[in-house]
């Protein structure tokens, strides 16, 4: 960066959000006195912001505010809380618990598994909070960081057949989730009622102003891409030598979010930075976040992710810095390949003979319905199981670690209420955000569209012939990527009530951005360009080659190579 540059950002102001860390008093703000306020259910002020960086959004039921409006009512406010849970692995019993809170303290009685790898309860009102908290600490589970400027939920591949190695992998997650955990007090004496014992706050990695962005980390065991390792800021893929991980091979940088119209925005890719040995995973770790944290802009909060620091000063500028900081180079990428990332259903066994029963949850919504009782047979499977629930990040759920003497009745159980279910492959691989009526960013409907959309998606395909085939479709409600539409070989993107922007050729494995092929339009118009393209797959696509694949080859849409310069072209 030139002298010129550098002045030009001494002279930026820093954006609000950097006002409202700096002035938090290391993220307690007036939180405390907003609790004791019972005339409104909302936070004031800063508190709106700083809430976040303890795991919660709050929200409105965007369904009735023009009824609440017109009869002079404040907005239904209730908060969203999500619970840190790195790489997606929780005890069967404490479902239970989990099960119990979201019935006993929401409005909505459900639970919500997200592509992040954990659960979110929707719908909390502002007195029942500090209950949640409790109910979780009890079960050793907490909210913190799961949100806001700090290192997000760190996901990890969801394998148990490879037991010895999900669980060496899994122990990673969690040994770099809590390493880059805010150290500040705040959480524990807000919500736990925990008295202070310290004056002194410190932030040794996050910083007291935190970071210019969230942040997002992956622990990827090839050949399964399943946690979208190319849409986080910070990966480690597993280098296997002799049933035990040696190392990681590092990418970075990557993030879908933009914003519509604004060409200084797009997503890239994660990108290949180096090899490391597994025993300074966690130096270079602390290494990559710091200097994503000093050198990330604080300015304007759209420039402010990681792959747009690295674009400004450059990969290599920016991995030196990582080795001066670490005080050891990396080594150059080891070899490892990819093959899918969707997850795998039914029964599979894992290397101790132990049974895995991956059931699918359509947009990760736990409730219970005519067609299937998700909430009541996961309790039950609960009750009788010893083992563990993975979430993946595909939103679904693996009953893991069954005992063959076990097998019989938890499948008679999941048969029963419904939770095994034959499900076509392209609802399987089918993922949408919330979006409305609770999101306050959607621009478009997603988790309540998408099931009657893949309905008529599926009435298509088989009309085409191709019933049996698998299409990654992925819709969001706005373009700020929760849905991660822009690794699906289908990707809708909502731009208005109603309207959408159809984005049309990643591939299988996640490894590709798709381009826009039509913009803002509707549900029938998207179906018809569907229908159209579908059937031209199904009559020339060659050797069984991908939808993605095939819209390349084809060149109905081109490839976009560099994200910078060709999404918005």
């Amino acid at each position: 960066m030139n002298k010129n540059n550098k002045k030009i950002d001494s002279i930026k102001k820093v954006t609000d959000a950097e006002r409202i860390k700096k002035n938090s008093n290391y993220l307690r703000g007036t939180i405390v006195e907003d609790l004791k306020n019972d005339i409104t259910n909302s936070f004031s002020g800063d508190n709106f912001s700083l809430i976040r960086f303890h795991g919660m959004y709050q929200q409105d039921d965007r369904d009735l505010r023009l009824e609440r409006h017109e009869q002079k009512l404040e907005p239904r406010y209730a908060m969203m809380l999500r619970c840190r849970l790195p790489g997606g692995v929780i005890k069967a019993k404490k479902w239970l618990e989990i099960d119990s809170c979201a019935s006993e303290n929401t409005l909505y009685g459900t639970i919500r598994l997200t592509n992040r790898q954990t659960f979110q309860f929707h719908g909390i009102l502002k007195n029942k909070l500090k209950d949640v908290h409790k109910i979780l600490h009890q079960i050793e589970l907490d909210s913190l960081a799961t949100a806001n400027d700090v290192n997000r939920n760190v996901l990890c591949t969801s394998n148990p057949m490879q037991s010895l190695i999900h669980q060496e992998a899994y122990e990673w997650a969690r040994k770099i989730s809590e390493f880059l955990l805010p150290h500040t007090k705040a959480y524990a004496e807000i919500w736990l009622d925990q008295k202070k014992i310290s004056t002194t706050d410190k932030e040794p990695i996050l910083g007291e102003t935190y970071l210019p962005r969230k942040f997002k980390t992956t622990v990827v065991v090839p050949p399964y891409n399943d946690v979208d390792l190319y849409a986080n800021d910070m990966n480690f893929i597993a280098i296997i030598e002799n049933n035990a991980i040696i190392g990681f091979n590092v990418l970075i940088g990557g993030g879908l979010s933009f914003t519509h119209g604004n060409k200084h925005t797009w997503p890239f890719l994660a990108t290949e930075i180096g090899y490391i040995s597994v025993k300074n995973t966690l130096l270079f770790a602390e290494s990559i976040v710091t200097t994503q944290r000093d050198w990330g802009d604080r300015t304007d909060r759209s420039n402010a992710k990681t792959r747009y620091t690295i674009n400004k000063f450059g990969l290599e500028r920016f991995k030196k810095e990582i080795e001066a900081r670490s005080g050891i180079n990396f080594e150059p990428i080891r070899p490892y390949q990819f093959i899918d990332r969707g997850d795998r259903f039914g029964w599979m066994k894992d290397i101790h003979n132990n049974w895995n029963l991956t059931l699918f949850i359509q947009n990760g919504r736990i409730y219970d319905n005519n067609d299937q009782l998700l909430k009541s047979g996961l309790c039950k499977i609960a009750s009788i199981h010893n083992g563990n629930f993975r979430i993946t990040s595909n939103q679904n759920i693996i009953i893991s670690e069954i005992p063959h003497n076990n097998k019989d009745e938890i499948e008679k159980i999941a048969v029963s209420y419904g939770l095994m279910n034959k499900i076509s492959n392209l609802r399987q691989n089918s993922m949408s955000c919330v979006s409305f009526p609770t999101c306050p960013l959607a621009m478009a409907e997603a988790e309540r569209m998408l099931s009657h959309f893949v309905t008529q998606l599926e009435s298509i395909m088989l009309e085409c012939g191709v019933e049996e085939e698998t299409i990654i479709l992925r819709i969001s409600g706005c373009p700020n990527g929760c849905g991660r539409s822009l690794l699906a070989e289908v990707g809708l993107i909502g731009k208005s009530i109603g309207r959408y922007n159809l984005y049309i050729g990643g591939n299988r494995i996640g490894s590709r951005i798709p381009k826009i092929y039509k913009e803002n339009i509707t549900e029938k118009e998207i179906l018809v360009h569907l229908k159209f393209l579908i059937t031209l797959w199904s009559n020339e696509r060659i050797n069984k080659e991908d939808f993605g694949d095939f819209v390349i080859r084809k060149e109905i849409v081109k490839e976009i190579i560099n994200p910078i310069y060709d999404f918005w072209s």
